[in-house]
């Protein structure tokens, strides 16, 4: 059994919601009739003149006060068994011996003349409960002894610029550094003998239950600051990226949200058209330029609406910009930018994880609204 292939499946789930997906033409259709200069729509669009902006009204965004206490305390709780998780259970007195099962994908055991026991979720103590409990129907008064031998429902992913990028088994509490240095450490030049141009620090985050949590990886890192190494849950992931990636992200209400590559110029034009445009409910005049840290964020809302009828300048745009197009307007500008780095990093996670998990395996595009 591909438990790999289940563990994938398990992060795509908890990535993520159900993927709005769509298929039109409506944005090229409507940029094709601006550039053709609708009289209603006011002063006419030049694609060839230099209408083209740097923005600078950026407004900065700090999530580093978001991590909890108990975050930082080793956990107490028992283990408890899940797809995977290997052990031997014997009947002691039947002179058989252990016989070794697993948790399957369904999270039953199968042993003896049982159909199958689900003990998903279940401590050790629980399973012997249990299986003594079912057994009596075939076996007077049975003891059963059990042996966890491996285990493989407790997981952590770090991935991306380190040594030995992989999934991890979590067999006991485990922080942050403890996690990296499991995987061999930050990836080092053998030319220059550094990290600085492999690991982007400032762009690394971690995913817990689906939610992006406010870690700063360079205070970390860089600075020592101990209150970012936290300790690990089952199927947190870890994603440290390159610093020599060029790309920026489109996301939210677009046909296609995408990472595009940079070269040379990029617009915030040319940059949604490249994800194929916004669908038609999306809300153009509050579109987000996130730009700097995840963990301290600097947004920018411009009206993508009056760019495209040639009322505002287009805007150039740099390396690791997220863009956002909403799909209805926000009120809290710091919740707009948290919810941004949320959709980033389950977007990056999801293929990331799902190229870890199946090789080869497509890309996944994550529409999500993100209301008010």
């Amino acid at each position: 059994m591909n438990f790999l292939f289940v563990i994938r499946t398990r992060l795509l789930k908890s990535l993520f919601k159900p993927v709005i997906q769509f298929n039109g033409v409506v944005f090229l259709a409507a940029c094709f009739l601006v550039l053709c200069g609708c009289k209603s729509l006011g002063t006419r669009f030049n694609p060839h003149t230099k209408q083209v902006a740097s923005i600078t009204n950026f407004v900065s965004s700090s999530f580093t006060n978001g991590i909890h206490d108990s975050w930082l305390v080793p956990p107490t709780n028992f283990f408890t068994l899940g797809p995977g998780d290997r052990m031997d259970i014997e009947v002691l007195g039947d002179g058989n011996g252990p016989s070794s099962t697993f948790v399957g994908p369904d999270g039953k055991i199968y042993f003896h003349l049982l159909s199958g026991l689900n003990v998903w979720g279940l401590t050790l103590a629980q399973t012997k409960q249990l299986l003594e409990k079912e057994l009596a129907q075939y076996i007077k008064d049975p003891h059963i002894a059990i042996t966890l031998r491996g285990i493989e429902s407790k997981r952590v992913w770090v991935l991306g610029r380190i040594n030995e990028p992989g999934i991890y088994i979590l067999a006991a509490p485990m922080t942050i550094i403890e996690a990296i240095t499991k995987a061999g450490g930050l990836f080092t030049s053998r030319f220059s003998g550094t990290t600085e141009e492999l690991a982007d620090l400032h762009h690394s985050f971690l995913i817990r239950k689906g939610e992006f949590l406010p870690i700063h990886f360079h205070k970390l890192l860089r600075e020592g600051d101990m209150r970012q190494n936290i300790y690990l849950e089952p199927d947190d992931f870890i994603y440290l990226p390159s610093s020599l990636s060029q790309e920026i992200y489109v996301l939210g209400a677009v046909y296609q949200p995408r990472a595009v590559g940079f070269k040379d110029q990029v617009t915030l034009v040319s940059a949604i058209a490249n994800a194929r445009g916004p669908i038609a409910s999306a809300y153009l005049s509050h579109v987000a330029i996130v730009r700097g840290s995840l963990s301290q964020p600097a947004i920018a809302v411009v009206n993508l609406k009056a760019i495209m009828v040639g009322k505002a300048p287009d805007i150039r745009l740099q390396p690791r910009d997220i863009v956002y197009v909403p799909f209805d307007p926000f009120q809290s500008l710091e919740k707009y930018a948290f919810l941004i780095m949320n959709t980033f990093a389950r977007t990056v996670a999801a293929n990331e994880g799902g190229r870890a998990a199946v090789k080869g395996a497509a890309p996944v595009g994550v529409n999500i609204g993100i209301g008010n």
